[in-house]
């Protein structure tokens, strides 16, 4: 049932998610997951300030009412996860430069100002990493 993946950042996909609010797959039959999964890789790829990040994939998050949901994590630090994304590359860059500024953090926590706007809104949960939980 578990398939080990490198212990370090990463957004983990939803590949099974939803197209949209209002549709399971796009025209082509493809679900929003699977789309978002590629604008990740492809906008990662492209950039070198991304190359830290692994993007992987799994089937349900159950976040179902939140379609194209991700999960934001790394050893030690806080995860998110967000969703109501559309599945497309200004979104996966928006993710990604998060990811960046989270990435840099010391516990996962990212000051507000450096949000960028693409993420706003689209936080579903925090997680906190394994044998911790938040402070005030």
């Amino acid at each position: 049932m578990l398939t080990p993946v490198e212990d370090g950042p990463a957004i983990v996909v939803c590949s099974t998610c939803r197209f949209s609010k209002d549709a399971r797959e796009n025209q082509e039959g493809r679900r929003g997951g699977a789309l978002l999964a590629d604008a990740l890789v492809a906008a990662r790829d492209a950039d070198p300030r991304y190359a830290g990040v692994a993007i992987q994939q799994m089937p349900c998050l159950f976040a179902c009412t939140e379609h194209c949901a991700v999960h934001l994590r790394a050893p030690n630090k806080v995860g998110y996860v967000l969703g109501r994304f559309a599945p497309d590359a200004d979104a996966a860059v928006a993710i990604l430069d998060y990811a960046a500024h989270y990435v840099a953090s010391d516990h996962g926590r990212v000051p507000f100002a450096q949000w960028p706007q693409g993420v706003k809104g689209h936080f579903i949960v925090r997680v906190p990493p394994a044998g911790q939980v938040v402070e005030g």
